[in-house]
């Protein structure tokens, strides 16, 4: 960590505006990097409305203890208008002046980051007032008054320009796409339509997102300009659907939504609608539940990496002007404030006006690639198009959710461009005993949110002599090209190909590699299909255990999968608040057991109750889980117990979360757009990943080479900068 440079020394940390799940855990980081760093940090109960009440606390490092978790805001939080007026200005200004404040992190939404801004560029010429009233004493001319600020994106609409994803988006989307689940079940039992309202006043993000995640029939945005007769469209749409096999509907719109005229279209319109069109419809309006419960393992992670970029931005930077931290292709990047209020505000001005194009250019690509694709996969049969031949479809390896996520959009994609689709059951080795099944477009509705693998799969890794077998099983089914959706077997077994089958005929032919593994160590991509599940399934048990400390004194060894790679452990580790994380990059030794156990004695000594480890299976092929508990109970003597967790396959299960969903339509979408534009006489095998935010396509041999070799993760893993994070807000090593 840089040493200190800044002259600041007390900072201010307030939650404003709507409340945002991950609130806590950005206020979480933001005190504990403060405190370790040398600062004096204050609280603002109920953002800028404490400020002008002057309600501060001083925050110590428990004051922020077990709140990771928790949803809402523990330091409240409240909209004030007086704040809008320079007299409220001026009397917050005082409060903090008077507390010393030097700085102030804003965790909140556009209107909490104008109020920072203002308060930022007013603050010497409102303590003048001040001074001249009475109200402060006057300071020395030579050094003016200053204070510098800094914003974290808070607001589950997810529009803040300046961040990919802002604190609380990620859990509102869970929100809503569970209800959708759910929705659509009993949709199916009752044959009926059910219209969704979820929230986004100025922004269709949820909306569109949600709609691709749930697999919804249809999708209303702000965004997106309705022609006059709109309805109709819509309604020949459902009733195709209808006419398809599907015999309910799912039509997902945000609150922002509006007629061709401009006006506000209100769910119930479009339900009436349905009503006389197409048959017995329910509306459902999710409202605030969008905001509540506690925060997913995304959110944990955004807000405790933009808390702690926070504190760390304003002590490092020489002269810190005025910014918001954000996530901006998976790195955490500083943008000015005048730049993302202006931005964010020109968004809403857009919409008001009807100038659509402008703010789908200012959302940027990625809303308009999903935009795009939302509209093939809602189609209820493919465009007629130039046929391309046989395409085949395989999920092959350790089943990983979104599967068949991925799966479901690679075959509407493909129908949709001219191919004829087949699907491999039960991986390689299935596909070497012939099973294979032709997939329709209605054959893969509603897979969406499935784990699993409806196809099947299994692991098997092609060897030189299985390939003679294989290219006579696609010659025989006359396949062209194949999409594989798989983990290093996957990867493996294309290299095979490349090597050894040139001069089979039948096996010089396209392949794309979709990432598919929870462990996401897999080259080629930032991230794989199935291990944001994998995490959040981790955190939800994590945190039924933390429930139980109650009165114990006790150490709770969790161990999760993630086989070489240490991504599982370091990431559940941040959003659980672990202790420790013991990963196979590091290695485990006697001494750093013994070690932790003296932090943890002193710990226990002080008042604690419960600690958290989290061991990733590889980690030590000799100190394994049992034999590290033994030796932490005996050394810690009578301070604490311990207890051991294996998770195991419960890691896999369930239905996929949003991003796997969305991730694994946006890789299965792009693996069909390489197969018809890549220049196959130069390479017969590639792998599409998300590099930051975006697509690549890259040569397997090239993906191949990102490995370390024979330990199966990234030479170069990014998720590793989050290690120091991890022990550098934890209590133990600041006691």
């Amino acid at each position: 960590m840089a040493l200190k440079t800044s002259s600041i020394r007390t900072l201010a940390v307030m939650t404003s505006g709507g409340d945002a799940p991950g609130m806590n855990a950005a206020l979480r980081a933001v005190v504990r990097r403060a405190l370790a760093r040398g600062l004096r940090v204050v609280g603002v109960r109920r953002g800028w409305l404490g400020a002008v009440e002057n309600t501060m606390v001083e925050m110590t490092w428990s004051s922020v203890g077990g709140i990771l978790q928790r949803g809402g805001a523990s330091l409240g939080t409240a909209r004030c208008r007086r704040f809008m007026t320079r007299e409220g200005r001026r009397q917050a200004a005082v409060h903090l002046y008077r507390e010393k404040v030097d700085a102030l992190i804003v965790i909140g939404g556009e209107g909490s980051l104008t109020g920072a801004q203002v308060l930022a560029r007013e603050w010497a010429d409102l303590l003048a007032e001040a001074a001249a009233l009475g109200e402060i004493d006057p300071w020395p001319e030579e050094h003016p008054p200053r204070l510098d600020v800094v914003g974290l994106p808070g607001s589950i609409d997810n529009d803040i320009y300046g961040s990919d994803m802002s604190i609380g988006a990620d859990t509102a989307l869970h929100r809503i796409v569970t209800a959708a689940d759910q929705l659509t079940s009993t949709a199916a039992a009752h044959q009926r339509t059910f219209v969704v309202e979820v929230m986004g006043r100025h922004c269709g993000y949820l909306a569109l997102a949600g709609g691709l995640a749930a697999g919804a029939q249809w999708v209303i945005l702000p965004e997106e300009e309705l022609d006059p007769r709109w309805h109709h469209t819509m309604v020949r749409s459902l009733q195709r659907g209808r006419d398809a096999g599907r015999q309910h509907a799912l039509v997902i719109m945000a609150e922002g939504a509006r007629h061709p005229d401009g006006l506000p279209l209100e769910a119930h319109t479009v339900k009436q609608i349905l009503d006389k069109q197409v048959g017995e419809t329910r509306v459902t309006v999710l409202g605030h539940v969008q905001r509540g419960g506690s925060p997913t393992a995304f959110d944990r992670i955004l807000a405790t990496s933009l808390g702690a970029a926070a504190v760390d931005y304003l002590l490092d930077t020489e002269d810190p002007e005025p910014v918001m931290m954000g996530l901006v292709a998976n790195q955490i990047k500083a943008t000015p404030l005048d730049e993302v209020i202006a931005n964010s505000r020109q968004a809403v001005d857009w919409i008001e006006e009807g100038q659509l194009d402008a703010v789908l250019d200012l959302r940027g690509p990625g809303f308009q690639s999903q935009l795009q694709l939302l509209k093939i996969l809602t189609a209820v049969k493919p465009r007629p198009a130039s046929p391309r031949g046989n395409l085949l479809i395989l999920t092959t390896g350790h089943d990983a959710p979104g599967m068949n996520a991925a799966v479901r959009v690679a075959t509407r994609v493909a129908w949709n461009e001219g191919y004829q689709v087949w699907g491999g059951q039960y991986g390689l080795p299935g596909l070497l005993e012939g099973r294979i099944q032709p997939l329709g477009w209605m054959d893969v509705s509603g897979w969406a949110s499935r784990g699993g693998s409806e196809l099947g799969t299994g692991y098997h890794v092609l060897q030189a002599q299985d390939l003679p077998a294989l290219a006579q099983i696609l010659q025989a089914h006359e396949i062209q090209a194949m999409v594989w959706v798989g983990g290093t077997s996957a990867y493996l077994s294309a290299q095979t190909i490349i090597e050894y089958g040139q001069d089979i005929p039948g096996l010089h032919i396209p392949l794309v590699v979709i990432p598919a593994s929870i462990n996401n160590n897999l080259p080629g991509s930032d991230f794989a299909v199935g291990a944001d599940t994998a995490l959040n399934n981790i955190i939800q048990a994590v945190d039924k255990i933390k429930d139980t400390a109650g009165a114990n004194r006790r150490v709770f060894i969790v161990q999760v999968m993630g086989h070489e790679a240490g991504y599982l452990a370091i990431l559940s580790g941040l959003a659980s608040g672990a202790e420790e994380v013991f990963i196979p990059e590091e290695g485990v030794t006697l001494q750093k057991i013994l070690d932790l156990v003296t932090r943890l004695r002193a710990s226990f000594a002080q008042g604690r109750r419960l600690a958290l480890l989290i061991l990733n299976e590889k980690a030590s092929a000799t100190y394994d889980i049992e034999m590290i508990r033994r030796i932490m109970e005996e050394e810690g003597g009578e301070f604490f117990d311990v207890r051991s967790i294996i998770l195991g396959h419960i890691q896999r299960g369930g239905a996929p979360t949003p991003f796997d969903r969305t991730l694994a339509a946006r890789l299965a979408a792009g693996a069909i757009h390489v197969l018809l534009q890549e220049d196959w006489e130069q390479v017969q095998a590639r792998v599409v990943g998300l590099r930051g935010n975006r697509l690549q396509a890259l040569a397997l041999t090239e993906a191949i080479e990102e490995m370390a070799w024979p330990v199966e993760r990234p030479k170069d893993a990014w998720y590793l900068r989050y290690l120091d994070l991890v022990r550098g807000l934890d209590i133990v090593s600041n006691q």
